[in-house]
């Protein structure tokens, strides 16, 4: 039973409640919104300036911090999506419960980072004064704005998806230690009366006996 316990094996109806694929989908927004920023949201003010800006409001602290957080989110995908594929090899309870822990809480921390990302860029965005080099990199602005809101999304769910394995992790835990015995060689219990098992002494045959009205060796019978 401790073998299932935190995650380990598979849950009710045979579905594995952590699953690798599950980080993908962070992983390529991450890039989406570093790759755009990185790329087409530093601009020049004017053809006659060659220092680039960025886009957001010519606010340096925007782009990176935008570009920041997406490199931790995708660098924090790989590493659980490593942790995922290697979870089941897991032997020891308290090796789980912490990678469970860490997958938490590591997660609840993207999903505030990028809360605070989306709302930095979308400010910041609409501060921006419109011009000739701000229109060149105004489809990544907006493609960075949007993918910092679903990366909230898939972080919460994330979230979720690893506080069910705790709790399950939990419960399972409390299964082991409390229905069954803390020592392996403590015996199981006896079978209830009325269960159904027969005892051994109703197949034990009587012990041997001479009838009672048995005749005697050497009896004569008497002649008329």
């Amino acid at each position: 039973r401790s073998g299932s316990a935190w995650g380990r094996g598979q849950a009710a109806g045979g579905v594995v409640l952590s699953l690798p694929p599950a980080r993908f989908v962070p992983g390529v927004f991450s890039i989406v919104v570093f790759g755009s920023i990185v790329n087409e949201c530093y601009v020049n003010r004017d053809s006659q300036d060659p220092e680039l800006l960025c886009v957001f409001n010519e606010n340096e602290s925007a782009c990176s911090y935008g570009i920041a957080v997406g490199i931790i989110s995708f660098f924090g995908c790989i590493f659980f999506f490593v942790v995922d594929l290697y979870f089941q090899q897991i032997s020891s309870v308290k090796d789980r419960k912490r990678a469970v822990l860490l997958d938490l809480s590591f997660s609840g921390f993207l999903s505030f980072l990028w809360f605070v990302a989306f709302c930095f860029l979308a400010n910041q965005w609409q501060r921006t004064t419109m011009s000739k080099g701000v229109s060149q990199g105004a489809d990544a602005a907006r493609a960075a704005i949007a993918f910092s809101f679903f990366s909230i999304i898939t972080w919460v769910a994330l979230v979720l998806k690893a506080l069910q394995r705790y709790r399950l992790g939990t419960d399972m835990s409390l299964f082991a230690t409390e229905q069954f015995a803390a020592d392996g060689s403590a015996a199981y219990p006896g079978y209830p009366a009325g269960s159904g098992i027969e005892s051994t002494d109703t197949y034990q045959s009587p012990p041997f006996s001479e009838p009672a009205d048995a005749n005697p060796k050497g009896y004569q019978v008497p002649a008329y």
